[in-house]
Order: structure tokens, then sequence, then C-alpha cells
């Protein structure tokens, strides 16, 4: 039997955080190392990444603060902006609801979750949810997240993010924005929304770093200033004040001095399109409408068995006893040599396991059931 460590290595569509860092972040890193900094945030390099965000979104007033992850950042920020009998409401496959560990309900904080078409909340979706929670036997639903860009690579739009903004003003609830993946949501060919606008429609959200070219890093913006009070109080609790904080600051810093934030989102997508272009070409119907760097398609089991010979992806989601959803993700740093790689091999699988690409279609919805 061959070695493991003697075949060669596949090619991975894995996810988009397992490379390093983009080089300017890591001379970056490197130039922000040679010199003593002040600790805890509280740096040149994380002083001037704040500035820098503050003026991109056009919001001088604004709270910026820098944590290493996703997960670190919701749950800190959560549990700093609810009331103990307060809930939040998130789509079923929204990250606080499925891949955080339970880490809001530790927090003390119940997750409502709502059955979501292409994993993005609506007003009509949210308004039964507040209807049903109506007095103090039940927990009070208190923030609303969303996720952009999806867990399913769908993105919100100018109209969808107002309509909700619109919907829990009126509501008095909170609209939190996770943008672990805002980059590539943000850097769509088709988007129409800005970071401007985000920050006017939400009370916070988050840029991500460590999924768009940082080793490390996640930016919380604060919009709304009943909800900074003592915030840095509760970052450190949560054990999310580093003593080395010019490690986040130099990497946001070189992020936003000028585009390479969105840069590195843009060609994250352009090679994910590339993968979608090819298997759409070969006759399967994806599983999500997704325009950003996570792609997702049902296939039968077989060539989803064939295909991980070659390369690296995740498996999703059942959709039947034969069929199985897998998640392709380009990052800044797929190559066209690796997505090539795929363009030349999957159109052979398709063939060789050739079945109706119209018993596949529709089953995006299984998911959610």
């Amino acid at each position: 039997m061959q070695d493991q460590d003697q075949l060669p290595p596949k090619t991975s569509f894995r996810n988009d955080y397992s490379e390093g860092a983009h080089p300017r972040l890591l001379e970056a890193l490197a130039q922000a190392g040679r010199k003593q900094s002040a600790g805890y945030g509280l740096d040149r390099h994380s002083l001037r990444a704040a500035q820098l965000i503050r003026e991109r979104i056009r919001r001088h007033d604004a709270d910026v603060h820098f944590l290493a992850g996703g997960t670190q950042v919701n749950l800190t920020a959560i549990a700093a902006f609810l009331r103990p009998h307060e809930a939040v409401i998130a789509a079923r496959t929204g990250h606080v609801a499925t891949h955080e560990t339970g880490a809001i309900e530790a927090t003390g904080h119940k997750v409502l979750e709502i059955d979501c078409p292409e994993g993005k909340l609506t007003p009509a979706l949210l308004a039964p949810v507040i209807e049903q929670h109506g007095d103090e036997h039940m927990v009070r639903p208190r923030l609303v997240y969303v996720s952009n860009s999806t867990e399913l690579g769908t993105r919100y739009g100018f109209d969808e993010l107002k309509a909700l903004t619109i919907f829990c003003r009126e509501r008095g609830l909170y609209l939190y924005l996770d943008g672990a993946r805002l980059g590539s949501a943000l850097a769509a060919a088709g988007n129409d929304l800005g970071l401007p606008d985000i920050a006017d429609m939400t009370d916070a959200f988050y840029i991500g770093g460590t999924k768009n070219g940082a080793l490390l890093g996640e930016a919380l913006v604060i919009c709304n200033p009943a909800l900074t009070g003592d915030f840095r109080y509760l970052i450190k609790q949560r054990g999310g004040m580093l003593a080395k904080g010019m490690v986040l600051g130099a990497q946001f810093e070189a992020l936003f001095r000028d585009d390479l934030f969105l840069d590195l989102a843009r060609h994250a997508n352009v090679q994910a399109l590339r993968l979608r272009d090819c298997i759409t070409a070969a006759g399967f119907t994806m599983f999500s409408g997704s325009d950003t760097n996570q792609q997702f398609v049902a296939l039968p089991d077989s060539m989803v068995a064939k295909l991980a010979e070659r390369f690296e992806f995740e498996t999703w989601a059942r959709v039947d006893s034969g069929s199985t959803v897998i998640r392709l993700v380009a990052s800044w740093a797929t190559t066209d040599d690796a997505v090539d790689e795929f363009m030349q091999n999957f159109p052979r699988l398709a063939d060789e396991f050739a079945q109706p690409a119209a018993a596949l279609a529709g089953s995006r919805q299984n998911q959610e059931k």
C-alpha cells in the first residue's frame, strides 16, 4: 500500500482560510514587529486601521474593535448587546445556529431559528416569530442576525437589507451582520451594497479578515452609540483582548490602506465562478444561487467519491439516498492552475457518472427541511 505521504497533494477547494496570509499582510506584520507597540489594541497600527475603516464607511462616530475570530466576535457582541432574557433570531443555516458549538446559548441567550430559502431572512419570515413571543413566559426576540455573504454563498442586496432595517427599527430590534465573508459579497459582480450602506442600515457588523487574506482577525464595527458602552470590558472578559493587538491592527491597516480587501475577495469570486460555470456546463443545477466564492452542487455519491480522489472539498448535506451536496470554495490564493485542473477533470467525471440533472434539480430546499 502506498504511503499517504508519498501521494501527490490534492488540489483543495475546502475553504478560504487554509493559506497563511497575503504577502502584503505578512510584510506589514514583519515591519510592525520590528518596533515596540502599545498593547491591547491601542497601538498605532490598530488605531490607524480603525480610522481607515471609519473613513471607508463614512461614519467617524463608529466604534471599531479588532478580535481574533468570527465566533469570538459574535458571542462577545451578542452577549454585550442583549439583556439576559433577550434572544437572537437567525436563519437555520446561520453560523451562530449551526457552527459555533452553542457559543451564543453558552452566553445565556437563545437562538430562534427560521427555515430560510437561500439562507436569507426577510420581514415576512421574521414577523411570525415576533408575534409568537409575546409575553414574559418566553424569551424576547431582540437581535436579528444575518450573514453577508450567507452560509450558502448567497448575498443580500440593498433593497433586501433596507427592508430588514425598516422592520427591525419599527419593532425595536437590533440588526447585526456577520461579515466573515463580507468582502466576497461586496466584490460580487451584481452587488449594489457598499460599506457605508451597511453602516447606515445595521446596529453593528463585522468585516472578516480571516477568510479574506489575513492570518487571523475580524473588525467589529458598532454603529449604534447605545451599544458601545463598556465594550472593551466585555472584550477583555471574554478573552478577546490580545496583548499583541498590533498583530490584528497591522493586517487591517494593510487591507484598507487601498483596495486590497476588495481585490482579494474579487479574485476568490472570479475563481469560484469559473468552477460554477464548469459545473453547469456539464448539466448540473447549483444547489444555491451563489455568485460569491462558495459554490454548492448536488452530485451522485459515486461521482463525489471519485472527485475526492483528486480534490479536497466539504460534503454539505444529503439530498437523497444516492446524492450529496458538496461545497467548493475559492480563496484569495486559488490559482488559475487549480481551477484549470478541476475544469479538465469534472466534465470527464460527469460523463462517466452521468445521471439526469433534473433528478437533482430543486434539491436546495432539502437542507432546510
